[in-house]
Formats: structure tokens, sequence, C-alpha cells
């Protein structure tokens, strides 16, 4: 009997013995081939071969080991897809936390205020570790593959700078920040001005686009879009540079011409009055802002000073506007 006494203590001792060695290599810096281990776990991949996938990635130890802890811990299932890195110092038990959470590795991808459509799929197609699962595609398969089948893309995307998981798709980014414009812009609209000439939202998203590529000032912009207003309210041309340009395409080579600002085409606004018929531009939230709340002004024209004082100088007659233009864009002297 004693014996039997003696067995079962031996035993105990060794497991507790095991135990205690468990809860050590828990608490120890995993060993790595290299100092950061990227690995990626798609939906539905096994434990198992999750714990396979980080000894291949560069975690030193028995893909059996990460695997008993997983499964022992109770939270296996609990393991999130996503990409995730670690780095040296990281112990099983963070390891597991990590994938528990979601912790993953984030990408960001910044699409720019006052950019093309164009520039915007070039951006994504710069963004690192994401799918480009809408390259070859036109901007018209792109479009009914959001749902918007008879629009145009400009500026149908809220300029931001957006996080994603590694591997996610463009289409999801892009979808991401057409919702993004969608919400900026009803919320504009619903706090537009009483007296705004604008008819609709479509309306607004094209004003602002214009505002936004006209001045790169906080502060001019709700000037700007007041003297946008006023001309649409007495039916005066908008003469607005960028349009124009826009309305070149690939034709723009940095120069507009007089003979660009008389070639008619459905953007230009110094031939066509009123609003051209899409926007031209990603406008941000300012430009939206603006768009819809103008500055109350009589002025009918501006210019971008470029003497270093930065903005524009706004006149109510065609006279004060030539004596600004002459000023800061041709260095002449103002008239007394």
């Amino acid at each position: 009997m004693r014996w039997l006494l003696r067995l079962l203590l031996l035993g105990l001792l060794s497991a507790g013995a095991a135990a205690g060695a468990a809860w050590w290599w828990l608490q120890q810096p995993l060993p790595l081939a290299t100092p950061a281990v990227e690995v990626s776990i798609e939906p539905g991949l096994t434990p198992r071969r999750a714990a396979e996938l980080w000894v291949e990635a560069g975690v030193q130890v028995s893909p059996r080991w990460l695997y008993e802890w997983f499964r022992w811990s109770g939270r296996s299932r609990q393991i999130r897809a996503g990409s995730y890195e670690i780095e040296t110092g990281i112990t099983p038990r963070q390891l597991l936390d990590k994938m528990v959470r979601g912790d993953e590795v984030m990408e960001t991808v910044r699409i720019a205020e006052g950019g093309s459509f164009a520039q915007l799929r070039e951006a994504l197609e710069r963004a690192p570790h994401l799918k480009p699962v809408t390259r070859g595609q036109s901007d018209a398969q792109l479009m009914t593959a959001l749902g918007e089948p008879t629009l145009a893309p400009e500026g149908r995307f809220f300029p931001d700078t957006y996080a994603y998981s590694r591997g996610v798709s463009d289409l999801t980014v892009l979808k991401r920040a057409h919702a993004a414009m969608q919400r900026r812009l009803v919320s504009a609209w619903a706090e537009r001005a009483a007296d705004s000439p604008l008819k609709s939202m479509e309306e607004a998203l094209i004003l602002a686009s214009i505002v936004e590529k006209e001045t790169g000032h906080d502060a001019d912009r709700a000037m700007v879009a007041g003297v946008f207003a006023n001309r649409l309210r007495i039916g005066m041309p908008l003469q607005t540079d960028p349009t124009v340009i826009y309305g070149l395409g690939a034709a723009f080579d940095g120069n507009l011409r007089k003979r660009d600002l008389l070639s008619d085409t459905p953007y230009n606004t110094y031939t066509r009055r009123g609003l051209p018929p899409t926007p031209i531009a990603l406008p941000g939230a300012a430009s939206l802002r603006a768009a819809v709340q103008p500055a109350k002004t009589r002025a009918l024209y501006f210019v971008a000073r470029s003497d270093g004082g930065g903005g524009s100088v706004f006149s109510e007659s065609l006279a004060d506007h030539n004596r600004a233009v002459n000023q800061f864009q041709r260095g002449g002297k103002v008239a007394p």
C-alpha cells in the first residue's frame, strides 16, 4: 500500500512540475527567426493550422506546443481572421491574446482633397497589401459594383485617410469612401442656406468640387462659394478655369490658353452658363460646407494673390477686379 502512495505522490509531483514548466513557458519570449514575423489568418482556418503558419513564418518552437496552448486555453475558437505581426519579446500568451482581440496590422491609404477619380485609383494601386479586385474595370463597371450605375465617379468619394486590414479589396475601401461622401453630402444639404441658388445635393457636390479646386485657403472658401452663388443667381457664367481644365482632359499641358477658354465643352464655364454636368474633383468637408453656406457678399469676382500674402482678393465690380488682377497677377500698380 505504501508503494502505491509513493507512486501517486510521484505522479502528483510530476504533474505539478509539468504544469509549472508549462506556466513558465507561457511567460517566456518566443524565439523568432527574424525581429518581426508576419502571418495572415484566413477565415475558417483551424487553430492547428494557425499554429503551423506561425512556425513556418519564423516562430522557432514546435507547432504542437503552440496548438496545445491554443486548445488548452479554451479560446482557440475565438481566434480572428486577419493579418498579424509579432516582434521579439512576445510570449505565447501575448500571441494568443493578439489573435483573440483581432489586433491586426493595419495599412492606410490617403485619398487627397481636390484629387481626381483617376488619381484616387492610382493611390489605391499603390496602397500596400490591398487586393486589386477593380484593376482592369472601367469606371462604369466600378460604379455599377458600388450600386451607382448611372453616375459618373468623379467627386463621389470622400477624401480622407482610410485604415484597412491587409488583404482586403480596393472595392471595400471605395465603398467606405463612397458611403462617407454620401453621409457628408446629406448632412451638408440639410444645413444649406435658405437663399441658396442650388437646387439639389448633386449641384451642391458640383459646386463644392469647384470651390475645392479654386482655393486651398480655408478662410476663402465661403467667399469663393459666395461669388459663384451670386453668379448663379443672376445667370452670369461662372468663368472658372478649373472646370475648363477638367474638360480639356489629357489635352491640357499645364498652360491654359485663350483658345482653351473659347473652345466649347460641357465643362467650359466661360462658354456655358450654370454648373458643369458633374463634379470635377473630390471636395473635402470645408468645401462642402462652403457650397451650401456661402458667405453673404456682393462680390462677383476674385483673383488669387501672388504677392506672398496668400488667399484671394474679392471685388464687386469688374473695374475693381481688373485693378486687382493688374496688381496681384501682372505685377502692375493700382491706379489712384
